[in-house]
């Protein structure tokens, strides 16, 4: 049973940072992608970066330059590094991975088959 577990969400003020955790168990690294999504009140959730089995990542160009996507295999944890964070990037953040899936699908949420239950990010002005 794969089961991902996201942390380290929290209340912070415009140009502050947060790391995010996503502990992952019954899932293995070395295939697919790993990614963070991300879904504020009344919109869709949107895809924010993503991580695949080589280390290649992507990013929304609204995040680009300001998150960092990495992974750790030995502990199975997935992380997004967030700086110069502002208030658009107020959110729920969830981990999703897919061990079938390849890069450039990657901003489709239907395409994972495992999700966490998110973490909270609110960014005050």
């Amino acid at each position: 049973q794969v089961l991902l577990v996201e942390s380290g969400g929290a209340s912070v003020q415009a140009g502050g940072s947060l790391r995010l955790s996503c502990a992952a168990s019954g899932y293995t690294f070395s295939r697919g992608c790993m990614t963070w999504f991300r879904q504020a009140p009344g919109k869709e959730r949107e895809g924010v970066a993503v991580i695949d089995s080589d280390g290649t990542t992507d990013y929304a160009d609204s995040v680009s330059g300001r998150f960092t996507i990495s992974k750790d295999n030995a502990k199975n944890t997935l992380y997004l590094e967030m700086n110069r964070l502002n208030p658009e990037d107020t959110a729920m953040y969830y981990c999703a991975a897919d061990p079938g899936l390849w890069l450039p699908g990657w901003r489709n949420k239907r395409a994972y088959s495992y999700w966490g239950r998110g973490t909270q990010v609110t960014v005050s002005s």
